[in-house]
Order: C-alpha cells, then sequence, then structure tokens
C-alpha cells in the first residue's frame, strides 16, 4: 500500500509538471501573438504616419505652389502658363487663356525688368510694330534718351538723341540691312485726331506710347500736320504721371503691369538742360512672349522729310 501511493504521488507530480509546462508553452505562444499584433499595429501606425507625413509634405507644396502662383500673378499676369522646376518640386504657374495679350519683358541695364502687357485690340498695327522691333532685337542695346521727371521717360532710338526712326530691316527679314531698300519707315498713328478712333488708352501713369513729331505748330496745313501724326516708328515712351492732355493725339498701346518702380526710379536720375540723362539708362533686351500669336508685320509708311518740304525738293 505504501508503494503504491508513493507511486501514485510521483505520478501525480509528473502529470503535474507535464500540465505546468503545457499552461507555460499556452501562455507563452499567447503572449508571443499579443506581442506580434502590438508590433503590428505600431507597424501600422508608422506607415500611416509616414503617410501623413506625405500628405503634409504635399499641402506644404500645394501652399508654395499657390506662393509661386501669387507671385506670378502679381509679377507677369493671374492666367499664366507654364510649368517650373522649384528644386525637386515641379511648380504649375497659371497659364494664359485663349486671347491673352501680348506681354514685353524690358530689361533695363543696373535698374531692373519692366514687364509690358501690349492691347492689340486698341492700337493693332503699333502693337504688330513694337513686337517686330523687339523680337528681331533692335531694342537691345539702346538708352533710355530722354528723361522728363513727373512726364515720360523715352527711347528707342538707335541713334539716341531722338531724331532716328527704325529702318524696314528691323521688321522685315526679306529686307537686307544696309540695301537700298533699307529705308527708315513710320507707320499711321493709332489716335484720333488722326481718324482713329478705337484707341480709347488714357496716358495715366505706366501708359506706353509712340513718340512722333509735331509738324502742326509750323503752320503748313493740315497735310503736313497729318505728316506728323503719322511719323512714329520706333520711338516709345512710357508716361511717369497721368497727362490726358496727350489722349487722342498720340498713340498710346499698353501698360507697365511689373517693375513700375523701375520706371519711377529712371525718371529721378540727373538730366541735362536738355533732358537727357547725363548716364543714359542702357535697355539691354527687349522681348514680347505672344502665347503662340503671330501678329505679322505692320503697315507701313514712307517717311516724311520735312526740310526737302520746306525746300520745295518733296513737294
Amino acid at each position: 500500500m505504501s508503494d503504491n501511493v508513493q507511486s501514485k504521488k510521483k505520478n501525480l507530480v509528473i502529470v503535474g509538471i507535464i500540465i505546468a509546462i503545457a499552461i507555460i508553452a499556452i501562455v507563452a505562444i499567447i503572449i508571443g501573438n499579443s506581442i506580434n499584433a502590438i508590433q503590428g499595429k505600431e507597424n501600422n501606425k508608422q506607415v500611416e504616419n509616414t503617410m501623413q507625413g506625405n500628405e503634409l509634405d504635399n499641402t506644404s507644396n500645394t501652399d508654395e505652389e499657390n506662393n509661386v502662383d501669387t507671385v506670378n500673378s502679381n509679377t507677369v499676369d493671374e492666367n499664366s502658363v507654364n510649368a517650373v522646376s522649384s528644386g525637386n518640386t515641379t511648380v504649375a504657374e497659371k497659364l494664359p487663356e485663349e486671347g491673352q495679350n501680348p506681354v514685353a519683358t524690358m530689361k533695363i541695364k543696373d535698374y531692373g525688368t519692366i514687364k509690358i502687357e501690349l492691347y492689340p485690340d486698341i492700337a493693332p498695327n503699333t502693337v504688330k510694330n513694337f513686337i517686330a522691333l523687339a523680337n528681331n532685337g533692335f531694342y537691345n542695346g539702346l538708352i533710355f534718351h530722354r528723361v522728363v521727371e513727373d512726364f515720360v521717360i523715352q527711347g528707342g532710338d538707335q541713334k539716341g538723341n531722338g531724331t532716328g526712326n527704325a529702318t524696314l530691316s528691323a521688321i522685315n527679314s526679306s529686307v537686307k540691312k544696309g540695301s537700298d531698300a533699307d529705308k527708315e519707315y513710320c507707320i499711321p498713328g493709332e489716335f484720333e485726331i488722326n481718324g482713329y478712333t478705337k484707341n480709347t488708352l488714357s496716358h495715366k501713369k505706366g501708359v506706353i506710347s509712340m513718340a512722333r513729331a509735331d509738324y502742326s505748330s509750323y503752320g503748313l496745313g493740315d497735310e503736313v500736320a497729318k505728316k506728323g501724326y503719322d511719323s512714329a516708328s520706333s520711338q516709345f515712351f512710357i508716361m511717369t504721371d497721368d497727362n490726358p492732355s496727350l489722349d487722342k493725339k498720340y498713340a498710346a498701346f499698353g501698360e507697365v503691369i511689373s517693375g513700375i518702380e523701375i520706371v519711377e526710379k529712371i525718371e529721378k536720375i540727373e538730366v541735362d538742360v536738355n533732358d537727357r540723362p547725363l548716364n543714359p539708362p542702357i535697355i539691354e533686351s527687349v522681348s514680347v512672349e505672344t502665347y503662340g500669336v503671330d501678329y505679322g508685320n505692320p503697315e507701313t509708311l514712307e517717311e516724311f522729310d520735312l526740310n526737302s518740304y520746306l525746300y520745295g525738293t518733296n513737294r
């Protein structure tokens, strides 16, 4: 009996040990699964956080794009177009809508850049002429030869003294520069006293307009006066103040949309008694973005020589 009892006790101990081991194993498995589950959740959270981080980055990029659009909208136009690269981020600018007006970019050495929106609906031939001259490089390297504070800054004369016009080769590639056919030309004046009534653009600050001769004070009659109306060629002026007295008498054809501070700076420079700057600002370049529109060549007229007329050789 004693041996049997001891044997049974030993068997119970063994069974207990086996059960304990089994329980420990089960608990270990449960704990392991729980840990894995927790780790899985943590990994998922890390993935979610990473995705959220990317979304925040994209939001940041979107804000950056909006800022660029605003800058571009303020510096060029509300209807911009290109996609530009900013570091590793591509920033979409606004593209011009159909019917976008051409925009001229005028770079002035040591001063900065002026952007001018041109108005072909107001002065179509004048705009054609300016685009042709600009995009053929005519204005590159010329100066502002006349500056009158609170009135205008004037440039676009290849002679640099206010007496020069452009020649046909500057607007027409079929005319060889320096050939007999390469004569100075003029364009019809697109303003009311010359019989053109569609130009309603007032000469307010920032407006660009065409310089021309004025023969009306010579007392030589309407025929000669009209020659002055049709005498503009390449010289232009930008208004530095409002002056409606020029309205209907000069062909305004565009307006500064960026860089008016450059115009203001130029009008303050020192000039001589003839309004010629002592250190004339240099036009490094002028180019016009036409947004895919071909404006073609302008209508031109033969230059009128007043001296020849006065001496009877051009009557």
